[in-house]
């Protein structure tokens, strides 16, 4: 395996444009439970079924990925993630609809896709605080047989 380079070079101190945080509701209606989120603030957030989590600091591209991963990665940059999570193949990823690389090269990995609503994210100090919903479509990404069953939850899957 080639080593992926850094996406960030210093720990995350402040809140920046990529800090929208997965509602709780998918978590609730997906009834999983993950061995670890790849793409944590520091102090990770507390509704989201993990039992591990790698912050920028721990700088996910590089440390190794174990068991059932859930993925919300930064929409400035989702490619490094979406290419280790592909390599990966096991867990569920929330992603932006996008018409870069990354976007056609996991629409044809071994993965089930499902499209969300427009969503209202959160800003992680509770689950009751919403940022403004951004303006694109997201969608569900599931690798591996459980989550996919799970993803079967929100709808028709392709």
């Amino acid at each position: 395996m080639v080593e992926q380079p850094q996406l960030f070079a210093t720990p995350q101190l402040v809140t920046t444009s990529d800090d929208y945080y997965t509602p709780p509701h998918i978590f609730d209606r997906l009834g999983l439970h993950f061995d670890l989120d790849v793409c944590a603030p520091p102090g990770g957030i507390e509704w989201i079924p993990a039992s591990d989590y790698y912050t920028q600091e721990d700088n996910a591209l590089v440390a190794p990925w174990y068991g059932r991963v859930w993925m919300n990665p930064p929409f400035s940059n989702p490619t490094p993630f979406v290419e280790k999570f592909i390599e990966h193949g096991n867990g569920v990823a929330l992603v932006p609809t996008s018409n870069g690389r990354w976007m056609g090269r996991l629409w044809e990995a071994d993965v089930a896709w499902v499209a969300l609503d427009y969503l209202r994210f959160h800003d992680g100090a509770t689950r009751q605080e919403m940022k403004a919903s951004i303006p694109l479509r997201c969608w569900l990404v599931a690798a591996g047989s459980k989550c996919e069953a799970a993803l079967r939850k929100f709808g028709r899957v392709r």
